[in-house]
């Protein structure tokens, strides 16, 4: 079970410099989206979560060149696939949702929208657009909903090329605490 965070770690090293449409790299991205769940008193899984949240893009052979080119390689579906086999639905179904997320708060929110960085407006038409009345109220029954809301918010304010953070290893720890127990 442990070796997964040591894929984590080389996945990391091998890909977090890679650039997703925004002005920081995605390692940078996935470490302030952590930091700020930590900031908000966040429980420990949403706080893997955040910083696991795009792990899809280093998974994918086109995750950075897909986001340039505009087509969705559902980052956040292959991400949870792949977590799965260490980590229980509490860290995965936050990090699957977080794009529908994203899609639900155009939906009831009326200045969500406008809040959105360039990238994230454009990557919502290619991943199913605004989400309609009755999947935004299907979506805001669907278990782990709570979580996927806190985690888009720190995604969406973990895009500023000024904040600096703790260093992976910093979560190692946690990482370690969230893996599934076998009994």
């Amino acid at each position: 079970m442990t070796a997964i965070i040591s894929d984590i770690f080389e996945l990391f090293a091998r890909h977090g410099s890679g650039r997703y449409g925004e002005d920081l790299s995605l390692e940078r991205h996935m470490l302030q989206s952590a930091a700020l769940a930590q900031s908000l008193g966040a429980p420990g899984n949403v706080v893997v979560a955040a910083l696991l949240h795009d792990i899809g893009y280093f998974l994918h052979a086109d995750g950075e060149a897909s986001v340039q080119e505009g087509r969705d390689i559902q980052h956040e579906a292959l991400g949870a696939a792949w977590l799965s086999q260490a980590f229980d639905e509490d860290v995965t179904a936050p990090i699957a949702m977080h794009v529908d997320a994203k899609r639900y708060l155009c939906a009831v929110e009326p200045d969500y929208f406008e809040q959105l960085s360039h990238e994230s407006r454009r990557s919502l038409v290619v991943q199913g657009g605004i989400m309609g009345e009755e999947e935004a109220a299907a979506f805001a029954k669907a278990p782990g909903f709570e979580a996927a809301l806190i985690l888009r918010r720190c995604d969406d304010g973990g895009k500023d090329v000024s904040m600096s953070t703790q260093d992976l290893e910093h979560y190692r720890g946690l990482l370690t605490a969230h893996l599934r127990r076998l009994d």
